[in-house]
């Protein structure tokens, strides 16, 4: 990668870097315009006098609402953006060609969701090394952690599209799949997997691209992916009758343009220098960077795991119902893709808080890492309860969305059901990602990576495969909820016992 150098603002008062001359911030350095460093190589602003409190970044002295609009705002946009790939898929594959279509894109999710592990790992984990490492002043040794999981993200891209071309059958099967609905998933992700190497980079590299204080560039990277994903599923889809291939294509096509501008960014960095050796994967660096983002990466690999376990539980116990086993997949792909919509959100915001709390936290500045996460908090409660509203007075018109004629009685009559129980306990689900996030942030991956498992592994799972053993399909509909419930009791007792050992260390 071309050497770059880049202007902006120095890591302490403003001084010019290690190497350039001049005394330390405070020690008499000469007055401005008499020997001070050339523009674009160091100096506090232009008309300012530097930061207060000697800190060169502006997550640690500017106002944490306004860092959060900055910051979270777009991460929200950028979530969103990246849920409706595969909501416009759905939308338009269900008015296409119908519950199949549907049951098809739910078998074929779990490869979404550990392309998504992957990149939240190395995304996630690179960012908060990153944010942690220029708090603690540390210029030289940041970059590292970017450049380390950008090319991780790429190598590990590559690697699953090849496992998934090879062994594709044999995956689908295991995910669910139907002798009616394995033909339409084949279809599907014999395309889409081309764009896993796309879809990882884009994603990832966002998160490297926001924590170094460009969280529009990653809002831009995302809304062009979605915009072109939409045009073309218009297009392929419905304009040329591709159906799953039409739907598949279109989605590679968007990832790769949002792959090529997270690309291009990378030689336009700003806080840091990047060189082409910060690239090369270490195994200190790259082992750092995973024990950081193991916490969002196990989130998206239970998410995976029950997905799985759920498609498998709905064809067996549907067969056995009045509804069949397609009907039941199909409905239980729409909810997933629709409480990704609130989850994105929450996700979203979750993520916005990141490089605010990792930087305050490194710097000792807990009143803000506390602010920070309290915003997070009250605003993901506020639109997880508007969310549960919309779940429960509207249940029948959010599945027509994803329906053509083809859709029977008893897809309309379990989806509602299905969809007002799996999402009752919406207005509690933004506790885990946000507290999971949290500790993330502050560099305690340990606790992050259990709450992670909450959920998804400790309590869904288990209450997945007991509950149906009792109750049949009805204890696949009451697994979710139950399992919500559980994990945010475990976020509010595990967020309390940090927030006060942080009050202790206050007063220290």
């Amino acid at each position: 990668m071309n050497e770059r150098i880049y202007g902006g603002m120095a890591s302490k008062a403003g001084g010019p870097p290690q190497g350039i001359g001049g005394p330390p911030p405070g020690v008499g350095g000469p007055p401005h315009g008499a020997g001070a460093p050339s523009e674009g190589v160091g100096g506090p602003p232009q008309g300012a006098g530097g930061p207060p409190e000697g800190m060169g970044n502006p997550l640690g002295f500017l106002p944490v609402g306004s860092l959060m609009m900055k910051f979270a705002i777009p991460s929200i946009i950028g979530m969103l953006v990246s849920a409706l790939y595969n909501i416009v898929d759905q939308l338009f594959i269900g008015n296409a060609i119908g519950p199949l279509g549907n049951a098809a894109t739910g078998i074929a999710f779990p490869f979404s969701t550990a392309c998504m592990a992957v990149a939240l790992l190395f995304g996630i984990g690179g960012a908060s090394c990153f944010n942690l490492t220029l708090g603690m002043g540390d210029k030289k040794k940041a970059p590292y952690f970017a450049g380390n999981a950008l090319s991780m993200l790429v190598i590990l891209g590559v690697i699953i599209s090849a496992v998934t071309l090879i062994f594709l059958t044999p995956l689908l099967k295991c995910f669910g799949a139907s002798p009616a609905i394995l033909p339409y998933a084949k279809e599907y992700v014999r395309y889409t997997a081309l764009g896993f190497p796309f879809l990882i980079l884009g994603t990832g590299g966002g998160h490297i691209v926001r924590a170094d204080g460009s969280p529009k560039v990653t809002m831009i990277c995302n809304i062009s992916g979605a915009v072109v994903n939409t045009i073309l599923d218009a297009i392929f889809v419905l304009g040329l009758g591709w159906g799953m291939k039409g739907a598949a294509i279109a989605t590679v096509i968007a990832q790769v343009v949002s792959a090529l501008i997270v690309v291009i960014y990378c030689f336009n960095f700003k806080t840091v220098f990047l060189f082409g050796s910060h690239l090369i994967p270490s195994f200190k660096v790259v082992s750092r960077i995973c024990s950081i983002g193991m916490a969002s990466c196990f989130n998206q690999l239970a998410i995976t795991v029950v997905q799985i376990v759920l498609n498998n539980s709905l064809k067996y116990y549907g067969g056995m119902s009045k509804y069949g086993s397609e009907d039941p997949i199909a409905v239980a792909s729409i909810v997933m893709k629709v409480n990704m919509i609130v989850f994105s959100i929450v996700i979203g915001l979750a993520q916005g808080t990141q490089p605010i709390e990792s930087f305050n936290y490194g710097a000792q500045k807990y009143d803000r890492v506390k602010s920070a996460f309290w915003m997070a908090v009250k605003t993901g409660a506020a639109i997880s309860l508007a969310a549960f509203v919309c779940f429960q007075l509207f249940p029948r018109q959010i599945l027509g969305f994803f329906a053509n004629n083809n859709a029977s009685e008893g897809y309309y009559e379990f989806g509602s059901k299905f969809l007002r129980i799996c999402l009752f306990f919406t207005w509690l689900n933004c506790l885990q990602p946000i507290v999971s996030t949290f500790f993330t942030s502050i560099g305690k991956p340990v606790k992050g990576v259990f709450l992670s498992l909450t959920r998804q592994i400790l309590f869904f799972i288990p209450l997945l495969i007991v509950l149906p053993m009792f109750f049949q399909i009805d204890g696949v509909t009451f697994a979710g909820p139950i399992a919500d419930l559980l994990s945010a009791a475990v976020a509010i007792l595990m967020a309390r016992a940090e927030f006060k050992d942080i009050h202790e260390r206050e007063w220290m």
